[in-house]
């Protein structure tokens, strides 16, 4: 998505299904946690709180796919697709190191609902490199 360059119709579409995804995944988060320190749910209904919260994340990943497939401009769509290499690349690698340490007892033990976040942080971070190469 340019910056110079008014947001474009397939742009426009991920923000509207990017932000409710988020802002679903926060309200559901929040109700998860809840629910399960002060309900102490058990069986099926705990299944179901503990695994609520990845769904709202996996709209956002298919929000990405969206874009990516709708997106009729190349630049913005290759350097998203450069981004989210980038992102899985250094995601992979970050939790690979990671393991290792891991398994030495050299460091703790994270939880894996964090590479997602990684992954996001990690795709934004590359973006305006590679914007850069193109500009």
């Amino acid at each position: 998505m340019t910056r110079t360059h008014s947001l474009s119709p397939a742009a426009r579409r991920y923000m509207k299904r990017f932000v409710p995804s988020m802002l679903l995944y926060v309200v559901v988060l929040i109700g998860s946690i809840y629910a399960i320190e002060h309900l102490k749910p058990q069986g099926p209904l705990l299944w179901a709180l503990a695994v609520a919260p990845a769904l709202p994340i996996l709209m956002v990943i298919a929000v990405m796919g969206l874009f990516l497939v709708e997106e009729t401009d190349e630049l913005p769509r290759l350097v998203t697709a450069q981004s989210m290499l980038w992102g899985i690349g250094i995601t992979l690698a970050a939790a690979t190191v990671w393991g290792f340490l891991e398994n030495a007892d050299l460091v703790p033990h994270l939880s894996s609902f964090l590479m997602f976040p990684l992954f996001c942080g990690a795709m934004g971070l590359a973006q305006p490199f590679i914007w850069r190469r193109y500009r």
